[in-house]
């Protein structure tokens, strides 16, 4: 963690949140806090809330009971779009780049609601002033030859990258990476995590990042959370997550 992350005291704070399906309790009471510029791993098994807890956290659904803050701010209750404007980006476990526009108008199009009004905007350069800002992505995502074809015409795993660098074009201060890995080719993922640290580095911004690739995960995050069966199992540095007996019972298996 840099030294910012240590000093600073936390960005988001989850306290207790619990949602239940019925009789089925899918988080109950989970609380951990993320520090500026933290890199915040959650890890845990098919079936142990995380996807819940990520919904959670991201307005799409309402947990039943706990509190969700953002810069010591109540969030619980605010929809995707407050989120946003609030400076919270995401990625989601499937694609959501537009197929038939280009990268670069992707990238323009994920960050025009940043940019004032739909009437200030009719009134702004063609790009919404957004261009030097896609470039400047373009760039670190090493996309440049790709910039302007469709993005429906790039292979999974580059489409993935666009999809990555839209969540960044507004400059969020949190970002919730859900699955960046998957489905990319192994050969893809080193270059990911470099992509992802340097983000880190580069905006000093936070990300609560969710991944089966456990060496990902362990190369990339200043800490880890294992969930099991909705509630959290330990919190930890990647080397005392690796060391804990219970992970390894209950999780890693080795």
């Amino acid at each position: 963690m840099n030294a910012q992350a240590q000093s600073a005291s936390y960005l988001l704070k989850v306290r207790d949140l619990k949602k239940s399906y019925g009789a089925i309790q899918a988080v109950g009471g989970v609380s951990f806090e993320v520090m500026p510029g933290e890199i915040f791993g959650v890890i845990g098994p098919n079936g142990s809330g995380k996807t819940t807890l990520f919904n959670s956290m991201l307005g799409q659904i309402t947990p039943d009971s706990g509190q969700i803050e953002l810069n010591g701010r109540d969030v619980t209750q605010l929809n995707p779009l407050e989120l946003n404007h609030l400076g919270v980006g995401r990625t989601f476990q499937t694609l959501q780049v537009f197929g038939k526009m280009s990268v670069r108008d992707n990238l323009i199009v994920a960050a025009q609601e940043h940019k004032g009004t739909m009437f200030s905007r009719m009134f702004a350069p063609s790009d919404s002033g957004l261009g030097d800002k896609a470039d400047e992505l373009i760039m670190l995502f090493n996309m440049q030859h790709v910039a302007h074809k469709k993005a429906g015409e790039l292979s999974y795993g580059q489409q993935k990258l666009v999809d990555i660098a839209m969540a960044f074009m507004s400059d969020p201060e949190l970002v919730l990476l859900d699955e960046p890995c998957a489905g990319v080719n192994p050969s893809l993922v080193g270059g990911i995590s470099r992509l992802l640290k340097e983000l880190n580095l580069k905006s000093g911004g936070s990300f609560v990042v969710i991944e089966h690739n456990m060496d990902f995960v362990m190369d990339l995050c200043h800490r880890i959370m294992v969930m099991v069966e909705g509630t959290v199992l330990a919190i930890g540095t990647p080397d005392e997550i690796r060391s804990n007996k219970q992970v390894l019972d209950a999780y890693l298996g080795n």
